[in-house]
């Protein structure tokens, strides 16, 4: 053997040396060295990352609990250090309860959203507790969380994640009696860089008020205080939780559930654990797997699932239940606009609820026009998931992507060739709402571009399209009359003293009839609108 053979011999290392450096890694230590999956991939974002994870958690509090939000947020430089930020929100819900403080923001994926099949912000139980992991990694400190739940008792804990047990480590606590409230207030301090821009903390906060608008928000800003207030007092219904529908669910999911089912046959299986399955549906589905209805669901394994699997497609289903949502509704989006953007024209479109994969959602949008929005600009674009400003990656979200599709010269409005917005004083708002938003990665700023949700998307932006033109329409015309009814006003003198020396009439009285006629076409062209299109007969689809 050469010397080279067994210099490379010498080096080869056995499986039993390489399992020695295998282990296990908590999802917090996972997410501890891949924070930009988070949204902390720049000091910019991260601050308005970890205020939008407090903000969102709060608002969800509250209206879980059926309270009209009350939110104070504060951004505030550490004095003597560069970069480095105190962060605090506080909010007027339910609180929390002492045994589940802990929990709450020290270990990620608990929460109670993921397993429940209804529209809220959080689904994964990552957000806030991805903001004390973020803090004290760029600060060293631990977050300062003070709660009570209206009890007379007011709970102080100063808490860390153990990254390695995905564990809280409890810091301090202490327990305060006699003030009488109930909420959370949560103090981080992180490293950050606070701008004023289109992706800043205000915008994000002045986002939220508009799709948002029962919520009053306070802001304590480096720059000074800005208060946003609530438009109107009442909260969006209720979503209810509901079961998966068999069109949702994937071969992998099926088999899980079929193992973990307390269903003892399969028809109780297809009709218990399911929504909108019916004995007669459960029936035909087993009839074409070539199953007995008595089967036992925990029996089927392996090739057997596959086979149920394929049934399932093939039945047809009702949709699934869709009182899992809460939408804003017309009037909400219309109110949030005109408080916070001030135009003179607002429309807004509330879709019939669809569904992709099995998961219900709702496409909402609505369009301000003039006012004091930029007259020269290109239009803001704002995009919410389930009420959530979505701030970052335009892009790659199937909502930008559905606007930029609409030709927005049909309906009187400038647009440049080749542009994805139109040019003017106009804003446009899209909102999807559903039970599972199919973001395209943890940090949640884009939509996957599922067909059916670009298409409702369009269909939306296309209705409120053709209203919004009659609008355009009749104000382009009025102003086209009253730029020829001033040049025929400022000649009225002259006519008048002409048709004077030519009728003999006093010229005054001829004078006061040409403005009476004057004033008398003014009225008929404010009073002329255009009919509407027929609701079926769509532009762009």
């Amino acid at each position: 053997m050469s010397d080279k053979t067994a210099d490379r011999v010498e080096r080869v290392r056995s499986a039993e040396d390489l399992s020695r450096d295998q282990r296990e890694i908590s999802i917090s230590e996972f997410f501890e060295k891949n924070r930009h999956l988070l949204g902390y991939d720049n000091k910019v974002k991260a601050l308005l990352t970890v205020v939008r994870e407090a903000v969102d958690n709060s608002l969800d509090a509250c209206e879980t609990a059926r309270i009209v939000p009350d939110i104070k947020v504060s951004v505030k430089l550490v004095s003597g250090m560069k970069d480095r930020y105190v962060i605090s929100v506080e909010d007027n819900g339910p609180g929390i309860v002492k045994q589940n403080i802990g929990r709450v923001f020290g270990k990620l994926l608990f929460g109670s959203k993921f397993h429940k099949l209804l529209q809220s912000r959080g689904q994964q139980g990552i957000g806030i507790s991805g903001a004390v992991l973020y803090s004290q990694l760029t600060s060293g400190k631990p977050a300062k969380i003070v709660t009570s739940t209206g009890d007379g008792k007011t709970h102080c804990m100063d808490l860390m994640i153990d990254t390695f047990k995905n564990e809280p480590e409890i810091i301090k606590e202490d327990v305060r009696e006699g003030k009488n409230w109930h909420g959370v207030k949560i103090e981080l301090e992180a490293e950050g860089k606070y701008v004023e821009h289109q992706q800043s903390i205000s915008e994000y906060l002045k986002q939220t008020a508009l799709s948002n608008p029962y919520a009053e928000i306070i802001y304590d800003s480096p720059d000074g205080k800005i208060k946003f207030e609530r438009s109107v007092k009442t909260l969006p219904e209720e979503p209810k939780s509901i079961k998966p529908h068999p069109h949702g669910v994937e071969i992998g999911i099926l088999r899980r559930m079929l193992r973990t089912t307390e269903a003892r046959t399969l028809t109780g299986f297809f009709t218990t654990d399911f929504s909108r399955v019916g004995q007669s549906s459960a029936k035909e589905i087993i009839r074409l797997a070539k199953f007995g209805e008595d089967v036992n669901p925990k029996n089927i394994d392996g090739p057997q699932v596959e086979k149920l699997f394929q049934a399932v497609q093939q039945v047809q289903l009702i949709k699934p239940p869709l009182d899992c949502l809460s939408p804003l509704r017309e009037k909400l989006i219309e109110e949030g606009l005109k408080k916070q953007l001030k135009p003179e024209y607002v429309v807004a479109i509330t879709r019939p609820p669809d569904v992709y994969r099995g998961n219900p959602f709702q496409i909402e949008v609505g369009v301000a026009y003039g006012g004091e929005l930029p007259p020269d600009s290109v239009a803001a674009l704002y995009r919410f998931a389930n009420r959530v400003p979505l701030m970052y990656q335009a892009g790659d979200c199937a909502l930008a992507k559905a606007v930029s599709e609409i030709e927005w010269r049909r309906y009187g409005l400038e647009q440049a060739s080749g542009a994805a917005l139109p040019t003017g004083p106009i804003a446009i708002f899209v909102h999807i709402a559903s039970v599972w938003v199919p973001f395209t990665s943890e940090s949640k700023e884009a939509i996957a571009s599922y067909p059916e949700i670009i298409k409702e998307v369009k269909l939306a932006l296309q209705e409120a399209g053709r209203k919004l033109s009659i609008y355009v329409n009749k104000k382009r015309r009025a102003g086209e009359a009253a730029l020829r009814m001033s040049l025929f006003e400022k000649y009225i003198p002259e006519v008048a003293d002409a048709l004077a020396r030519l009728s003999g009439a006093e010229k005054g009285k001829i004078a006061a009839k040409l403005e009476n006629m004057l004033k008398k076409g003014k009225v008929v062209i404010e009073d002329t609108e255009e009919p509407e299109k027929p609701a079926g007969k769509e532009d762009d689809a």
